[in-house]
């Protein structure tokens, strides 16, 4: 596991642990790595979810499916990311939601019981990791929110306009990549990939925004803000 220690570094439910507990600590866990291929299902809904997984390699992403079949994408998930982890704190533990592997994975396997327990050896960590555990589900529970937002927002621009915004704050930077492709970015505003598309142009040629491919940069900040006035 020592080549997943920078991985694991940078993982939330790991934070203020010293990598050289992270190999006693995995033991004292029972913690498992397995291998997924592109676009196999980790999670189905429906399932019932005993573990906290964490994204090692690769990338996956959260799918929320209607009863029409319409497929809704919530999340991406890069190395370092969690999943599972607010299904676990439940009392049925059954998850609403699928993961699916975008880009073959490997993810790491806790069991949410060795985690909020602690071990017969007194491990000091483990009030950490519980402690970040807390943590963690505090903002997940802000990202659902902002999630929502986006979906209750009516406009296309409005919804573009939060999106990039967010972005933007989240890497402290007005120039960033998106992990999504148009395709997959329409999926997560939950919008029609054309219009999305054309008025992504607008916003261009306005000087709100620059864009290409996956890269995006804020031209306008005040500007795109204005959008959801």
């Amino acid at each position: 596991m020592d080549q997943y220690n920078m991985i694991l570094r940078k993982c939330a439910l790991f934070r203020g642990i010293g990598e050289q507990d992270y190999g006693h600590l995995l033991n004292c866990l029972g913690a498992q790595v397995k291998s997924y291929k592109e676009e196999e299902y980790i999670i189905l809904a429906g399932d019932k979810v005993s573990s906290v997984g964490i994204v090692l390699s690769g990338m996956v992403e959260i799918v929320k499916e209607n009863l029409a079949g319409n497929k809704y994408i919530l999340a991406f998930l890069e190395p370092s990311h969690m999943f599972a982890e607010g299904i676990v704190c439940t009392v049925k533990r059954i998850s609403p939601v699928s993961v699916r592997v975008k880009e073959a994975a490997q993810i790491l396997y806790i069991p949410y019981e060795r985690i909020i327990k602690s071990c017969g050896n007194t491990c000091s960590f483990h009030i950490s990791l519980i402690q970040n555990m807390m943590v963690v589900l505090g903002e997940k529970n802000v990202n659902l929110n902002r999630k929502l937002e986006l979906l209750t927002l009516k406009g296309m621009r409005e919804k573009l306009a939060s999106y990039l915004i967010n972005e933007a704050n989240e890497r402290e930077s007005s120039m960033f990549q998106i992990l999504q492709n148009r395709t997959e970015l329409a999926d997560y505003l939950n919008v029609s990939r054309t219009s999305m598309c054309r008025e992504l142009s607008r916003m261009k040629e306005e000087g709100l925004i620059d864009f290409y491919g996956h890269s995006f940069k804020i031209l306008n900040k005040d500007g795109l803000a204005e959008c959801l006035e």
